[in-house]
């Protein structure tokens, strides 16, 4: 991780292309990761009804969209899909972007399609694995907060093939991907434009027993206080609480339901 990642109060009307634009949970209790992450990010949560027995949460902080839960469906359940937080990255074309993304090594799990009048989208493997959704924005911009506790920060890509990774990033979104300027870790740091928005840890870092997913860090005041409410609500703690010198103090948790996300708090400057 980054110290550009240190937060910065904003309302967002509009997201680049390249950059992460909405999170959503897919969980196996909706209810109950509603009461969760109200608990532990001080979201609202509002619902929309999906069709017989379903309904789709709009999760809010401070009146503006700061990511979505469904629950799980049989044919995702049957598949081994497990609870997870699914990270949507903004284009300005989603059919052209998947096009891309299967000429350069993904899987494009679906054809892109329409979500009512709200956007396009194209769920994708990239070559090593890890999942992510390609969006195309309409009446739906995607996230429109960030930098006040509760928000979304970073994304690492947590995968062991790290080279064919970053080519396949840099080749469908035009992202610069190299190591940090001093840093000899081994982290490489992903930036789209002028704007750091994740990295992806070196391949001796990541558990064999993972499969290659993105991780999603979110913005709390204190780590450590996060992290102890998290537990005293049902999460399990993975790693952490732990300080990066420099960068700041870090968790990764599993809610209730067993999805996995980081917390962050940035060193002061």
């Amino acid at each position: 991780m980054t110290p550009a990642i240190l937060p910065h109060m904003a309302n967002i009307d509009q997201h680049a292309p390249g950059s992460f634009c909405w999170f959503e949970l897919a969980t196996s209790d909706q209810n109950a990761a509603k009461s969760f992450y109200g608990s532990l990010f001080g979201w609202d949560a509002a619902d929309m009804p999906m069709g017989p027995g379903e309904f789709y949460t709009m999760f809010r902080l401070e009146g503006r969209d700061a990511g979505a839960a469904y629950t799980l469906r049989p044919e995702m359940k049957a598949q081994g899909i497990p609870p997870n937080w699914a990270i949507y990255i903004a284009v300005a074309n989603a059919d052209d972007s998947a096009a891309k993304a299967g000429q350069a090594g993904g899987q494009v799990l679906a054809p892109p399609f329409d979500v009512f009048d709200v956007g396009r989208m194209a769920p994708v493997l990239d070559p090593t694995g890890a999942a992510f959704c390609l969006w195309q924005d309409k009446r739906h911009h995607g996230v429109g907060i960030d930098g006040v506790p509760g928000t979304f920060c970073w994304a690492d890509l947590c995968t062991k093939n790290v080279e064919a990774a970053a080519t396949f990033y840099r080749d469908v979104f035009g992202w610069q991907i190299a190591p940090g300027e001093h840093d000899s870790s081994g982290y490489l740091h992903i930036k789209n434009g002028d704007t750091f928005i994740g990295g992806i840890p070196p391949a001796e870092h990541q558990n064999p027993n993972v499969p290659p997913h993105w991780m999603l860090y979110f913005y709390v005041s204190n780590v450590a206080d996060s992290t102890a409410k998290a537990k005293q609500i049902g999460a399990t703690v993975l790693m952490g609480p732990m300080a990066i010198e420099k960068v700041g103090d870090m968790s990764v948790i599993a809610d209730p339901q067993g999805a996995t996300f980081a917390l962050f708090t940035p060193a002061p400057k």
